[in-house]
């Protein structure tokens, strides 16, 4: 018979490794699954790699595994069957099934029936709540249930699908139970949050809130739970709050492992992939698409490389969003669905302004400013917030003027996350470079005049000795160039290119404030740019676009 691995995630809790053992015990002395074994991919003992060892070591080339999971996130999707992948890996020939994750199921909403009676019943410990709840009886089901408001607190994810699924659950767990009302919440990563759900609860006239914990086993979040019902208890004494026991081990949660056992021998998972963040496009969850499954490195999995995370399983990442020239329209597709998801956003000055003002009451702006001979955050406190914030679970959101990767040290900001292990994405943007002379009507390419273009920063005149730029070489060159940051080292600049070969009378167009209202260009020659820069007070953001193709121009200078 083919072996069956649950698969649980981890938990820093002695007495939630202890539930997830019980049910394996429960499930192995049912009999009916041929051969059990449990394991976890991070966090706690034993380590999957374990359990499907044992397995192998048994004789069994073809297992089941089923992901012990309430909800369709990260984990279910990426997570465990990387794991199991690396898993074939180390044991040629070994194939197995996938199950789904467990709910929503109707023998999940019995068993959180039974624990919010138990609760009503007075019950404080689940070892004396079924028999409380029998000694209940009907009056559970009437007059209690009609006055009773249920808060289901699921864990929260970055996936929508698997939040939707929470409150998918509260609405069935409302239906003909005769319950006045049950709301939906989360206690990480999602939103609304536990005392948001309570205050809610409060305002539509509830005085008996049952807190019902959408979750497995005991752990830290379960938790958490309790420690922020007891707090908004505490300052409502008019209200009666209970919270609920976790599901745990239990008969119907070992039926519904053995009926999902069955599914995945017959072929029958019946997985939801019309919503699935990792397949379609979701509004806010643009990072996710295709996004590639990784294994977590378990520590006490003999893999090279071990990443141990400092959390209750609060997964952040990072963004590197590019923002365009500067108008609010101009940034990504992605880049945008991004912003909107974000719970940080930490934003450079010449990043586009307007979309802050979109942003949800709740999300974090850090102004990450570099003004030119003002205010400046150092890159190293960037960097350090950005890992920071990440690894309390955040969505953060480093929003960057035009392209991150064109003179904007997103790069640095990469590799900074990379190092502490934190998840990175990189959202190109429409560079300043290109879009700054498009604005203003200048084609940086255009056949018959040129045919090559080169960007330089101009943050370093020539001569300095950090400079990396040749300016001989680039002023022998025939085609464009495009200056940025260079408002204070143009005259420089054009005085050198001169002196190397470029003809004074090359026109040149400063492009100030491009895409917005008050966009303005102001043309010079060459050996006239720097004069006349000054005369007319360019200041930055200004880009310089230099070469026959000024000449092309179609819109002429803005005033």
């Amino acid at each position: 018979m083919t072996g069956l691995v649950i698969v649980g995630h981890g938990t820093r809790s002695a007495a939630g490794v202890d539930q997830f053992a019980a049910l394996v015990e429960r499930v192995r002395r049912r009999g009916d699954v041929g051969d059990v074994e449990g394991g976890f991919i991070e966090l706690s003992r034993p380590p999957l790699t374990d359990a499907v060892g044992a397995l192998v070591a048994r004789g069994h080339r073809a297992l089941v595994a089923l992901p012990l999971v309430l909800t369709a996130a990260g984990h279910g999707k990426g997570d465990i069957p990387a794991a199991m992948a690396r898993e074939q890996e180390r044991h040629p020939g070994l194939s197995y099934r996938y199950g789904r994750p467990l709910g929503p199921h109707p023998l999940l909403h019995d068993a959180l029936e039974e624990r919010i009676d138990v609760a009503l019943a007075g019950a404080d410990r689940a070892g004396t709540a079924l028999a409380a709840a029998d000694r209940a009886g009907t009056a559970l089901a009437g007059a209690d249930r009609a006055g009773t408001w249920v808060a289901l607190i699921g864990r929260g994810s970055t996936d929508p699908d698997a939040n939707a699924e929470v409150a998918k659950v509260a609405r069935l767990l409302w239906e003909g139970r005769g319950y006045a009302g049950v709301e939906p919440g989360f206690v990480s990563l999602a939103q609304p949050s536990v005392p948001a759900v309570l205050e809610r609860l409060r305002r539509l006239g509830a005085r008996r809130i049952v807190v019902a914990p959408y979750f497995l086993f005991a752990g830290v979040l379960p938790d958490r739970i309790v420690a922020q019902s007891a707090e908004f208890a505490a300052a409502h004494p008019d209200l009666d709050v209970r919270v609920a026991e976790v599901i745990g081990d239990c008969d119907a949660l070992a039926d519904l492992v053995r009926e999902r056992y069955a599914e995945a021998l017959g072929g029958d998972i019946r997985m939801n992939c019309d919503t699935c963040a990792y397949r379609v496009l979701m509004p806010g969850f643009a990072d996710k698409v295709g996004r590639p499954q990784r294994p977590h490195d378990h520590p006490d999995d003999p893999v090279g490389h071990h990443h141990h995370h400092g959390h209750d399983h609060d997964h952040g990442s990072v963004a590197v969003v590019g923002g365009g020239p500067g108008p609010d329209d101009l940034i990504t597709v992605r880049g945008k669905a991004l912003l909107d998801a974000a719970d940080v956003v930490v934003v450079d000055r010449l990043a586009p302004q307007g979309l802050l003002a979109g942003l949800r009451p709740d999300v974090l702006v850090v102004d990450a400013a570099k003004v030119p001979r003002g205010p400046s955050m150092a890159q190293e406190s960037i960097n350090a917030a950005l890992v920071s914030h990440a690894r309390a679970g955040r969505r953060v959101v480093r929003l960057k003027g035009g392209d991150p990767y064109v003179f904007g040290r997103g790069h640095e900001e990469v590799q900074a996350c990379t190092a502490a292990g934190v998840p990175v994405t990189v959202v190109p943007g429409v560079s300043s470079a290109i879009a700054a002379p498009a604005l203003a009507g200048v084609p940086v390419t255009h056949r018959g005049v040129a045919h090559d273009v080169t960007v330089v920063s101009g943050h370093l005149p020539p001569g300095h000795p950090d400079s990396l730029v040749d300016w001989a070489a680039l002023a022998r060159a025939r085609g464009t160039v495009v200056l940025l940051m260079a408002v204070d080292t143009i005259a420089k600049i054009a005085s050198v290119l001169i002196e190397h070969g470029r003809a004074p009378e090359t026109p040149v167009l400063a492009v100030q404030d491009a895409g917005q209202a008050d966009q303005r260009s102001v043309p010079a020659r060459l050996d006239e740019i720097g004069a006349v820069a000054a005369r007319e007070g360019v200041g930055p953001p200004a880009v310089f676009v230099l070469g026959p193709v000024v000449a092309l121009t179609t819109t002429g200078p803005k005033a």
